[in-house]
């Protein structure tokens, strides 16, 4: 936390009211019975109350979020109970402890039973705190989940635009006009890769993940459409024999077009691209060849697409890398049963 002027004033305020409340509870008789206002000991117990209330109340306060800070309430909440409980008993100990031996040699009063009484409250309060803590990390965490949903659901629709794309639309139309006139039997071989595409979106634009060997036969069809159109300008390398993976749909391909769209392609430059399974990671690499002039201009939102959605689903980071190659390595993700 950042220390600011509003943050010093509001735990001045805080520490005011507490010393206040130390004040009050000696007045009315509930840590001095005996004690009159006027009186030395009347002024020596109040402040003793209300340092207490300081020390027990913003101490537990500031160790609780210390420690839902290190320990996460709902990854590790028995391990979370358990430190809190011992750093609550510890700390309210010592600090009541070293408390009474400051009064003690400073006033020579020796506080016990409302000593006691005040630990027996600040148990309390320490509950409240972590409660708060628990209650605190719960709700962010269910704000963060809700967020990440959005920003996947926003993904996919990213996605499912992207695959109506005019340029993509316009270059593979302009592809099959030309086969319709030089190969009858490429152009339907041609159209039937390019329905297998669009039925592989639609019927995946409302899933979260597909196994790796559908979004592989996806990713076959739509490299059959772009070879067609570049020829052994383009060459593809696929090694994924027996990796066992879920993916976003169409993240794969979004690499490729990126690759494509970012790069030269031609016969002097051929862009060559490789995927493979390395670690934990599926890894997509290109030669990089950057294109002096875009068809249209970049917004970036390709790899931040990919990397919300990868957010959403696995603690690994999506990796990005460029030296004379284009690298991204995408997590692989189990597969669920």
């Amino acid at each position: 936390m950042i220390l600011t002027r509003k943050i010093i004033l509001l735990e001045l305020r805080d520490m005011a009211i507490l010393l206040l409340v130390g004040f009050v509870m000696t007045y009315t008789g509930l840590s001095c019975r005996a004690c009159d206002i006027q009186t030395e000991r009347f002024w020596i117990i109040a402040s003793f109350t209300g340092f207490s209330w300081i020390l027990l109340f913003k101490g537990n306060s500031y160790l609780a979020d210390a420690v839902s800070f290190k320990i996460s309430w709902l990854e590790y909440p028995v391990r979370r109970l358990l430190v809190a409980l011992l750093v609550t008993i510890a700390y309210t100990t010592l600090a009541m402890y070293l408390l009474n031996v400051i009064y003690l040699r400073t006033f020579d009063i020796k506080f016990g039973n409302s000593a006691y009484y005040t630990i027996g409250i600040t148990l309390v309060i320490s509950l409240f705190m972590h409660g708060r803590a628990f209650l605190l990390g719960w709700r962010q965490s269910a704000i963060a989940a809700e967020r990440l949903q959005k920003e996947n659901i926003a993904a996919r629709y990213e996605n499912l635009k992207s695959q109506v794309n005019p340029h993509f639309l316009f270059n593979t139309l302009n592809v099959l006009s030309n086969l319709v006139y030089e190969d009858q039997d490429k152009a339907v071989k041609f159209i039937k890769h390019l329905s297998e595409v669009y039925r592989y979106v639609l019927d995946t634009h409302n899933q979260e993940v597909v196994t790796l060997d559908e979004e592989e036969k996806f990713l076959n069809a739509f490299l059959y459409l772009q070879q067609m159109r570049f020829g052994n300008k383009l060459v593809v390398d696929i090694r994924l024999q027996g990796v066992q993976s879920m993916v976003p749909p169409l993240a794969m391909q979004m690499l490729f077009e990126n690759a494509i769209k970012h790069n030269i392609v031609s016969e002097e430059n051929p862009l060559t691209i490789r995927v493979y399974a390395q670690d934990a990671y599926l890894v997509v690499e290109n030669n990089f060849q950057k294109k002096m002039v875009l068809p249209e201009e970049s917004t970036g939102l390709g790899l931040e697409n990919i990397r919300r959605r990868y957010e959403f689903l696995t603690k690994l980071p999506v990796e990005v890398s460029q030296n004379d190659k284009f690298t991204v390595k995408l997590p692989i993700i189990p597969v669920t049963t």
